[in-house]
Parts: C-alpha cells; structure tokens; sequence
C-alpha cells in the first residue's frame, strides 16, 4: 500500500454551526462547502472535552485526559508512549507542525524545546497567542522570535504551501497546520472579511436569550468574518494539492479543537457540554482510498482521542500500545456503523470561564464536574450531584427543553445513564472531583482555577 501524504488543518474554536455546507447560509464558505462535497463529513464529530489544551494533547497521544493528565489549559505534556508525529515518522514520514502548539505549559510566548516537540522536525510554532495581527513564533531550534507577516492564519497556511512544494517527493510527509482564529478576539480578521458582515444583519440561534443578543450579534459578526478568511485559506491548500499532483494521494482533514456558544444558553466560548461548545467540523478527504464522493456520516462521533489510531489506520501504520482512542479507519473506508454510537462528554476540572459564571443565574448553573454522552439523537450529562441535562435533539435541536425530570423520558434516561457508566467503564474514568484530578497530576491553579500563564 503506497502511504499518503497526511494534511490535518485545524482551527481553534470553529463549531460546526458556523459552516455553509452545514446548513448556516449567512456564512460565506465556499472552499469549504466545495470540499464538504468531496469529502466524508462527519456530521457528529465532537470535542469530548472542548477545551484548547486537552484537545490538544489528546490528538497527540491518542488518549484520554485521566491518562496524559492535561484536562486544563496550559499544563506540559509529558506522554507516557509515542506521540502522533513520533509513530508517523518512525514509519517514514517527514513531520511539520505550523501554529499554535499550547501544551508545553512552560509560557504562552516562550521557545519549546527539541524534546518538547513530540517528533516534529519542521516547526514554525507558538505556544499560545490570540494577537493574530502581531503573532510570533521559533522557527526550528532558534531561541529568536520571529513575526509572522501580517494575519498569521494567512501567513501560517502561505508556509504550509511552500513546505508543500518544497518536500522530498520521496518521502510522504505529515503536516499539522493549527490557526488560532476564529478564537476571540472576534473582531481581528483581515478587513475585508469584516466587511462582509453587518451585525445588525446576524440572525442568531433561538437558544440566545434576549439579554446576550446584542453582544452575540457583533461576536458573530467577527467570527464569521475568521471563518471566511480561513476558508479562503483552505481554498488555497485544496489548490496546492492539486498543483503538485498529489491531491488524490492526500489524506486532507479539515476540523477544530471544539466549538464556541457565542451567547448561546447565555454563555460564551467552551468547556460547556451544549452542542455549540462540542460540535466541530470534521472533514475527511483521501481520494485514491475514500472515493472522489462527498457524502455524510452521522454514526461516527469522532472525539480527539480517536484522530491518532483513524489517521495510522487510515495510512496502514500500526498503532501504538499505548493509544487509547477508537480507529475509525475501517468505518470510514468500508462504510460499516459503530455498535451503540456515541461521544463521552467530559469536565475534569471546570475553570476559567466557567469560574466566572454567576452561580444560580438565569439557567440555573455554574462551574461543575461532568460525564455526559451525545448519541444520534440524546444529550445526556451528570454531575457529581446527580443527572443534570437531558436533551432530544431530534425534536429539541436547539436544546430549550432540559427533559430530566419528564417522565415521558425515563426509559431514555435510565439507558442513556447505563450507556454513559458502561463507556466510563470501558476507560477506566472513575469520574472523580476536580481537586482529585489536581492533586493526582500535581497541578496548581489561582482563583480561577486556572494554570497562570505568561501574559
């Protein structure tokens, strides 16, 4: 089997609501909407714990947060067996990684070093930044920052093109490119993408209340005005596969770290067990094995932890011992369902915003532990406490109605809590508070419960 060229293109923070081809007509997409036609796309792909960190370190380990210990931001990873671009290299890849980094844990702004980079030999990374106009990054193993030249979605994805024509044809290579955008500050695209939208004009999901709307139209306004830059982008790297000839042996993702609520249940950003907050996009293009037809599956909850074992599996590598998460590989490529398919929501250790949330507010909540499952057609989510959200989303989408306590749904809820136990079974989560969790891994947080980071 001749092994393809891996492209894994994520953003940071784009839920999968915010997309033409998904239905949302006020966003312009086009790039995006062309792939989608041309690409399995997996309708119900997940952030299980939608956090920027734990994605992170999950799609480099193939592993669960209980397992690698980053469950919040900005903790080092240190992975008990090889990482994605380690296995990946091993079996003769060339391996680059453009972007945001953000599980080094040792400052937002500070170079990484070599065996801080997890088998990554091309590297033109950042730990963390949300400056995009004003963006740095190291370059190989120099300790000098250097800038990106402009918005640095655009610059990243320009470098990522001349890696691409520049690569040992020989060798197949393995790219992550991870931009920052659409992730506040929303109103930072390039002009004439911000432009294009007028928030006057934003029409928002029923799920906003009155008091967020008006906060909720401008954010929209400017995160769609991301969205279309970065789509633009992915316009670009369609057409540098095809330039070089190499399309069809491409295998092409295209997804995020998790999603965003943006006034949503009135509240904002992630970490939140809504479908704003977990649903991303997930894009899956690999001609010469997937076919050159576009078409949707919704049986396959592609969490974090199972992009490491799909993507080896989907290349005929072996996957590590050590990798937790499912290989859909043989779904994606054969068609076949998952028994019982469902995504496990998790909160290690609420923190951040969620801290910041009034407790006992209008929707009745603040910062909390929790497990949860999203399947085909329910949300259902526990805390420590006890059930806390039942959702039918095929009646409900917006998710209004919390169903918990109707007694209609009491066989939906008695399966869905043994389906949720029986998954946290099977990986060994003991679903433990969040001091616990702490303590264990040796993490210290301030008031927020939050890691402090460099400015």
């Amino acid at each position: 089997m001749k092994r393809p060229n891996v492209l894994f293109v994520f953003a940071d923070q784009w839920r999968a609501h915010a997309t033409g081809y998904s239905g949302n007509a006020q966003v312009r997409t086009p790039n995006l909407d062309a792939l989608a036609s041309r690409s399995i796309n997996l309708t119900n792909a997940v952030s299980g714990i939608p956090v920027c960190t734990p994605y992170r370190a999950c799609f480099l380990t193939g592993q669960y947060p209980h397992t690698h210990g980053l469950f919040l931001n900005d903790a080092h990873l240190r992975p008990n067996g090889d990482s994605i671009a380690q296995t990946f290299a091993a079996a003769g890849y060339d391996t680059a990684y453009i972007g945001k980094w953000h599980v080094n844990g040792q400052g937002r702004s500070r170079p990484i070093a070599r065996e801080s980079r997890l088998g990554f030999e091309y590297w033109k990374v950042l730990e963390c930044t949300h400056d995009y106009n004003n963006s740095r990054y190291y370059e190989g193993d120099s300790t000098e920052p250097r800038t990106w030249d402009g918005y640095d979605a655009e610059a990243q994805t320009r470098d990522a093109i001349e890696y691409i024509r520049n690569r040992d044809g020989e060798r197949p290579f393995f790219l992550a490119l991870s931009w920052g955008p659409p992730h506040d500050p929303y109103q930072t695209a390039p002009e004439r993408f911000r432009r294009m939208y007028d928030p006057d004009q934003i029409r928002l999901r029923p799920n906003v209340p009155p008091e967020s709307e008006g906060s909720a139209r401008e954010d929209l306004a400017g995160y769609y005005a991301h969205c279309t830059a970065l789509d633009e982008y992915v316009g670009w790297l369609v057409e540098t596969l095809e330039e070089q000839g190499i399309s069809d042996d491409t295998l092409l993702v295209l997804t995020s770290d998790h999603g965003d609520m943006l006034g949503s249940h009135g509240v904002n950003r992630k970490q939140k067990p809504w479908d704003e907050s977990i649903r991303v996009p997930f894009l899956v293009r690999y001609p010469s094995l997937l076919g050159q037809e576009g078409r949707a599956r919704d049986d396959l909850f592609i969490d974090s932890p199972d992009i490491m074992p799909t993507l080896l599996g989907l290349c005929g590598i072996d996957i590590p011992a050590t990798v937790e998460g499912t290989d859909f590989s043989v779904e994606l490529r054969d068609g076949a369902s998952p028994e019982d398919p469902c995504a496990v929501l998790a909160s290690y250790h609420p923190f951040g915003e969620w801290a910041r949330s009034k407790p006992g507010g209008v929707y009745g909540y603040t910062g909390r532990e929790f497990r949860g499952v999203r399947t085909p057609r329910y949300t259902y989510v526990e805390t420590l406490e006890g059930a806390w959200l039942l959702y039918d989303n095929q009646v409900d989408p917006y998710q209004l109605t919390n169903l918990i306590e109707h007694p209609s749904y009491r066989d939906a809820r008695i399966g869905l809590r043994q389906l949720l136990h029986q998954r946290l079974t099977e990986r060994g989560d003991s679903f433990e508070t969040g001091e616990h969790y702490l303590r264990e891994f040796g993490h210290s947080v301030d008031e927020t419960g939050t890691i402090p980071y460099e400015p």
